[in-house]
């Protein structure tokens, strides 16, 4: 195996070229993911080290490579990288990733993992932070989380373009300060909107300074590209007509290559490849269970609960087509010929409901719920403010658990990250696929056969009313619920509690996350490793996380799933889930309205008075200081991450929303707890 340094990079094995020119890969869903642009076409450029004698013509083909000289301190950068793909026609974007074992890294606690599961997929994940590594680079002039204008300025040190289009994308730049060794931080470029599914992009980096000042080299691999120079590698010969297109694509779009210090190329993956698993399974699983919902054993119905909110206290079971190997943790999805989930049988996941002392005069409207990190849904809507809420708005709260970021998953999941095990990560994203089925089935079962159920009807009469359907989530409800908006057939409306997105931004940003994944550092203590694991994680995370599915929840929406609207509630100086990656899920989504007066602007997030119909976004401000720029958890104060929720006011607007749609605060100003 080669050394994950590249010093010996010029000993690189160059797998053959690995262009997609068949006709069929033309069903990309952007031009220049993968194919050769044809009015671009037309020479070959040399497959040696050695400088061209001529202009180049540019050529849109890319070679295979296991780590890439450009970056000759860490295999892997730049990341993600078309490099790092091969061809493949028979997916939407021609492409297919291509990790090498080299690639991934090495755990002190486990056995070198393969990179079989990552490379299944047509693209990299649109979450991605694009990384490299620029030994003593400073944030000295960059564009932050806080100045994300400047990012599209005609000037800004990092640029990350589509290809297609020009379009410049907003971002912003920053190092890793997440761990202790100044040597090895990657220095991240992270979208804040949202990347296009089956999408070529194209990053430059320039301008870029040390502690004094001075601009930092380019490598000498780039600048062999940028200044057709000489180098002692194939693959820089063989990428000159590729970087003939991406110069002139950058100078198109205004960025000149004098002064390049790197520039390279990537696709994300198709939204087939994130979202056709989960549809299988949902389709499949809803036409087997029907309008009624799934089959069901009730095993309690207690009418004295000791709340006195609660009418009827309900556990049941319910059978579920399976799509794991295992009903329980540590499965592995069943994969058919096609390469998408395949039933294997069934099994019962337990389910609570629980009716408020009001449905006994007025039916209550389902309400589901959606728990937080490795909680239980079942055990939190017994929480006093949601039975309090379910009470005084009439609403028959239920629950399932999120398996595979639930409770019962969390020694495993500690066992995993101790171990550093990155092949068995993919466990917790294939489980996820079952919780997120059972999820959709307990909201076909509670607003179908439990309304007529004679053991529900105490008094002789419907105690649940099947009319309206509706989802609230908290943190980890809230981020994964934005999956489920996008996936229902059910469900209009939803509330998004403390929500964000991407994960692998969410993780150094959370204390509860870096708390989970601290293991790692242990098991990966190379800086530049530990942001790779979380890239990693981040591909196989897409086929369940908001990345996948987010943008499509009120527009060019998934088949079958009509357009839903959502209120999202953000707590300035969350310690467990960053703002950004709340207002990154807002632009996402698209259409969230910044309720004013709003505690902030925010770029690329419109403000509207209330009272507002359609999706918005309401940030509570208590009062802590401005959160960090760089990647770690904020400290300040207490955590308010569960308080907007309880705050006067708060449950009337939310029960407003999802009765109506309509969005006010009810606050007295600005949202704060004055």
């Amino acid at each position: 195996m080669l050394s994950r340094s590249l010093a010996l990079a010029s000993t690189l094995a160059v797998l053959p070229f690995a262009g997609c020119t068949d006709p069929n890969a033309g069903d990309t869903e952007a031009s220049g993911a993968g194919t050769a642009d044809p009015t671009l076409s037309g020479s070959t450029a040399p497959t040696t080290g050695e400088p061209t004698t001529g202009e180049v013509v540019p050529e849109v083909d890319w070679p295979t490579l296991e780590c890439d000289p450009l970056v000759p301190t860490y295999c892997g950068f730049p990341f993600p990288s078309n490099v790092f793909t091969t061809a493949d026609p028979g997916t939407p974007t021609g492409r297919r990733l291509a990790l090498s074992e080299t690639l991934i890294p090495d755990s002190t606690n486990s056995p070198p993992a393969q990179p079989d599961r990552w490379n299944r997929s047509d693209g990299f994940s649109a979450g991605l932070a694009v990384m490299s590594h620029l030994p003593g680079a400073t944030v000295t002039g960059l564009p932050g989380p806080w100045t994300l204008e400047d990012s599209l300025a005609v000037d800004s040190p990092t640029v990350l373009l589509d290809a297609d289009s020009g379009e410049w994308i907003a971002h912003f730049a920053e190092l890793d300060m997440s761990h202790d060794d100044d040597e090895r931080r990657a220095f991240m470029i992270r979208p804040v909107v949202p990347l296009a599914d089956g999408r070529r992009y194209i990053v430059a980096i320039r301008g870029v300074v040390d502690a004094e000042g001075a601009a930092l080299p380019p490598s000498p691999a780039f600048k062999a590209l940028r200044d057709d120079e000489s180098f002692d590698d194939p693959s820089i010969g063989q990428r000159r007509g590729l970087y003939a297109d991406i110069f002139q694509r950058l100078a198109d779009a205004g960025v000149p290559r004098d002064d390049l210090q790197l520039a390279w190329d990537f696709t994300t993956a198709s939204r087939e490849n994130n979202t056709a698993g989960l549809l299988k399974m949902r389709d499949e699983g809803l036409a087997w269970a029907g309008e009624d919902g799934p089959p069901y054993t009730l095993t309690l119905v207690d009418a004295e609960h000791p709340d006195p909110h609660v009418g009827l206290y309900v556990e049941g079971t319910m059978t579920v087509q399976l799509y794991v190997n295992d009903p329980g943790p540590g499965a592995d999805l069943i994969l058919g010929n096609d390469g998408l989930p395949a039933k294997f049988g069934t099994a019962e996941y337990e389910f609570t409901v629980v009716i408020p002392q009001s449905a006994f005069t007025t039916p209550a409207t389902p309400l589901q719920y959606g728990h937080g990190l490795l909680g239980s849904g079942r055990a939190e809507i017994q929480q006093a403010d949601l039975t309090e809420f379910a009470d005084t708005h009439g609403h028959a709260l239920f629950a399932v658990d999120w398996i595979g970021m639930a409770e019962d998953d969390s020694v495993p999941i500690a066992e995993l990250v101790d171990r550093g095990d990155l092949e068995e990560f993919s466990t917790v994203v294939d489980r996820l696929h079952q919780g997120i089925l059972n999820a959709l089935l307990a909201m076909r079962l509670v607003s179908g056969a439990l309304v007529d159920d004679p053991m529900m009807q105490p008094m002789g009469q419907p105690l649940i009313d099947p009319s309206e359907r509706y989802y609230l989530g908290n943190s980890q409800g809230g981020i994964l619920g934005s999956t489920y908006m996008a996936l229902s057939t059910d469900v209009e409306r939803g509330v998004l509690g403390v929500p964000g997105q991407p994960y692998s931004l969410l993780l150094d940003r959370g204390e509860q996350f870096t708390a989970l994944f601290a293991p790692l550092k242990s098991a990966f203590p190379d800086g530049l490793d530990q942001q790779m694991v979380l890239a990693l994680f981040q591909i196989l995370w897409d086929r369940t996380e908001p990345t996948g599915y987010s943008k499509y929840i009120r527009s060019n929406n998934l088949p079958g799933s009509p357009p839903k609207e959502v209120l999202i509630e953000v707590a300035i100086g969350d310690h467990q889930v960053s703002t950004l990656g709340a207002h990154i899920m807002a632009r996402a989504i698209g259409g969230v309205a910044n309720i004013a007066p709003e505690n902030r602007a925010l770029w690329g997030i419109d403000s509207a008075a209330a009272p507002y119909t359609g999706s918005a976004m309401v940030e509570y401000d208590f009062g802590l200081a401005p959160e960090p720029t760089t990647n770690i958890p904020p400290s300040d104060g207490e955590d308010p991450h569960d308080k907007p929720r309880k705050l006067p006011g708060a449950a009337q607007m939310l029960d407003q929303f999802l009765r109506t749609g309509v969005v006010e605060t009810f606050c007295e100003g600005v949202c704060d707890p004055e």
